[in-house]
């Protein structure tokens, strides 16, 4: 879907810029971009440092930013849903219908960016913009930390103390489900969609896992 971007805008002075978040290293992103032989950059950043940057807590996510290295709208889900999870469990498929209103939120997302880029619409004026990038408080910012010390350990192979600095990461920074997300890949299970991440998903209740962008 983003190459389809790219290549609708390609005769505009646009690029996407991917960023992989991969806490296990490079290699482990490396042959999902490959397969997609992208057009454009694809960046992968095994500490996350990008999401601390620029406050993001999920992904997907899109930061748009103008000719002049401006933010004209913060960080924002881009075209994902919540349809997910009405899906049925036992098959792990969705009706039609969820199908078709997730695409129809995708493509409206999608062609909001289009006509930013040949109209300007949707850009957000300096002080709009501003009131709408996270605050970075003193906890997010010792989440970041510790979850970055957390992936140092695991890659020397102390589980045990990187599992205590993982789960005080998450006490501290519940939203990030980034962090919460790369630390459950790195669980012996290996698997980020299981049951501990439904258990999560489930208990937020009328908070959405996908807030929706205002357009």
């Amino acid at each position: 879907m983003w190459q389809d971007l790219q290549d609708c805008l390609f005769d505009a002075p646009f690029t996407v810029i991917a960023v992989a978040e991969e806490g296990r290293g490079p290699e482990q992103a490396r042959p999902w971009i490959e397969q997609a032989r992208p057009g454009y950059p694809c960046l992968i950043d095994s500490d996350h440092r990008v999401s601390a940057l620029y406050g993001m807590v999920n992904v997907p996510q899109c930061v748009w930013i103008d000719e002049r290295g401006v933010i004209v709208r913060p960080p924002e889900t881009a075209g994902s849903t919540d349809h997910f999870r009405r899906m049925d469990m036992a098959t792990r498929t969705m009706a039609p219908e969820l199908v078709e209103a997730r695409l129809a939120a995708r493509a409206a997302y999608f062609q909001a960016v289009r006509d930013w880029v040949r109209t300007g619409k949707h850009a957000l004026p300096g002080d709009a913009a501003r009131a709408r990038l996270p605050v970075i408080t003193a906890a997010m910012a010792q989440a970041d930390a510790l979850f970055r010390l957390a992936l140092h350990l695991r890659r020397l192979g102390q589980d045990g103390e990187a599992a205590e600095h993982f789960a005080e990461a998450s006490r501290l920074h519940p939203d990030s489900w980034s962090m919460f997300r790369d630390s459950q890949v790195l669980e012996p299970s290996g698997f980020a969609g299981g049951a501990a991440f439904w258990e999560r998903v489930n208990a937020l209740g009328d908070k959405p896992y996908y807030p929706q962008p205002v357009l």
